[in-house]
């Protein structure tokens, strides 16, 4: 217990989880998404904006599978340069690392959803479950709300 909440008493610590959970609508639908603690932000942000080398690795691996059968046929389109494929200018590991950003904002996103089941937790949850139940686009719509409900700019938490 912290002092902050020491210094509120029961109430407070009763009231706490409706305290640090907020809600948002989609689909007909009302999620509820707790509010991280400012250490649990900044694990989130080191998830995110530093990828595992591994998991990179298999992205790059993954979409570059189809490439490597134009290695021996170097073009303007395709090029091989030390550990990477250029496909008309564009890094092919610059590429699985975007994805690999994006993967794992989704992912520490969506573990912020407060389950309906009474003792269910989202902990293990990875990007292949989230993948496998939504498309992109609803996967984008729910991390954007997410987002909003976590961190409202000014003009949102005033109302006006």
């Amino acid at each position: 217990m912290t002092k902050f909440s020491s210094a509120f008493g029961d109430k407070y610590q009763a009231n706490r989880k409706n305290l640090m959970t907020r809600s948002f609508e989609l689909g007909g639908h009302t999620f509820k998404v707790r509010i991280p603690l400012v250490s649990e932000s900044d694990a989130i942000y080191k998830k995110v904006s530093e990828p595992d080398a591994e998991v990179v690795e298999t992205i790059y691996q993954n979409i570059t599978a189809s490439l490597r059968e134009f290695e021996n046929n170097q073009s303007e389109e395709f090029k091989f340069v030390d550990n990477d494929i250029l496909v008309d200018g564009r890094s092919m590991r610059e590429a699985a690392k975007n994805k690999a950003i994006t993967e794992a904002r989704i992912t520490e996103f969506f573990k912020l959803l407060v389950p309906e089941l009474e003792g269910a937790t989202l902990e293990d949850l990875t990007y292949k479950d989230i993948e496998d139940e939504f498309p992109m686009s609803v996967q984008m719509q729910i991390v954007e709300k997410i987002g909003e409900v976590v961190s409202p700019t000014y003009r949102e938490a005033r109302g006006n």
